[in-house]
């Protein structure tokens, strides 16, 4: 390209000089052959600048794709110019980092699958050892709460003293009784996408507990494929997982769970208006949002959470595709 600018240049510049010897004085021949060859310069500078400018957008543009989760891009590498080699070589790692990609949500939803099968019998034990509890706790409590309020009109006859204390007695049994219920609650394992899809599971969950929790909850489901058993079933503990930290923390007054997908990632979206919080000032193990995080990693996707003090919080889970079309269920 300097050759090229070169040549022309002087070219140009030997011309104007024949043409113009004549005419003009020498300093003039000098003063316009000098601009002839600043403008041919130039020219020829600001196209091969332009040139160079396009093919490193195009590197930097596939490059910010992958980086996304989309494997699939690909740069056309025809041509005979100096980009041609690097972009034969970004092509062959995008390929294999598709291909390890694919092996890896594979492997990934096949272990969810079997970690899903081998506890089938843990969840039995687990249920076992709940209702042992169940009657060793709030059962027992239940009863004493009954016979202290049968006996509470009679002895409200007899001796009124003694009948306010065991008013004030039934009123600690009833909130020591409705702890210990929560606290078992909080321990069983939800079952609700068990024989549903992950869209019939979340339209009866998810209206279900924003009103248990007084929240203003709004669903939307902008899905276009059928997800696997292994990415719904994950999807599903994360929204759970999430919704649970906007009851506990976020002291929301709504929020509104996205789910949707394009052609090589599926995005779960999560946004409420409470409180927020310094995303820097958490911790990093903190159980609820490395859960979360861990829960996608299985699958090759990542979670993100955006917030501030004042403005709300937003978890964004993606999850990219292996291939065009999740039909194998």
């Amino acid at each position: 390209m300097f050759v090229i600018a070169s040549t022309v240049s002087v070219l140009l510049a030997f011309l104007l000089w024949y043409m113009m010897t004549d005419h003009v004085g020498l300093l003039e021949l000098k003063l316009w052959s000098g601009v002839v060859v600043l403008l041919v310069s130039g020219a020829f500078g600001y196209w091969a600048a332009q040139r160079f400018g396009g093919r490193l957008d195009a590197l930097h543009l596939s490059l910010k794709q992958a980086v996304n989760g989309n494997f699939q891009v690909r740069i056309a590498d025809e041509g005979h110019h100096s980009f041609v080699p690097i972009y034969r070589e970004f092509n062959e790692l995008a390929e294999q980092m598709e291909e390890k990609m694919q092996l890896l949500q594979l492997l990934g939803e096949e272990k969810v699958l079997q970690e899903s099968a081998s506890n089938e019998a843990a969840v039995l034990e687990e249920r076992k050892r709940l209702a042992r509890d169940l009657h060793d706790t709030v059962s027992q409590q239940l009863f004493a709460i009954h016979m202290c309020a049968s006996s509470l009109p009679k002895l409200q006859q007899v001796d009124q003293e003694r009948a306010l204390s065991v008013l004030d007695q039934l009123i600690q049994m009833s909130n020591l009784a409705q702890k210990q219920m929560r606290n078992f609650i909080s321990q069983l394992r939800p079952m609700e996408l068990e024989g549903r899809t992950l869209q019939e599971a979340l339209d009866k969950w998810f209206p279900d507990y924003c009103r248990q929790n007084n929240l203003q909850g709004m669903l939307e489901w902008r899905l276009t494929e059928q997800l696997s058993e292994a990415k719904e079933h994950q999807l599903f503990l994360i929204v759970q997982e999430a919704m649970a930290n906007v009851v506990k923390h976020a002291n929301a007054v709504s929020c509104t769970l996205t789910l949707t997908d394009n052609e090589r990632q599926v995005i779960m979206m999560l946004a409420d208006d409470g409180s927020g919080f310094k995303v820097d000032a958490v911790k990093a193990g903190s159980y609820g949002l490395s859960t979360m995080q861990e829960r996608a990693q299985k699958l090759g996707g990542r979670a993100d959470i955006v917030s501030k003090v004042g403005s709300g919080t937003r978890v964004k889970v993606t999850i990219p595709k292996i291939s065009r079309g999740e039909q194998n269920r």
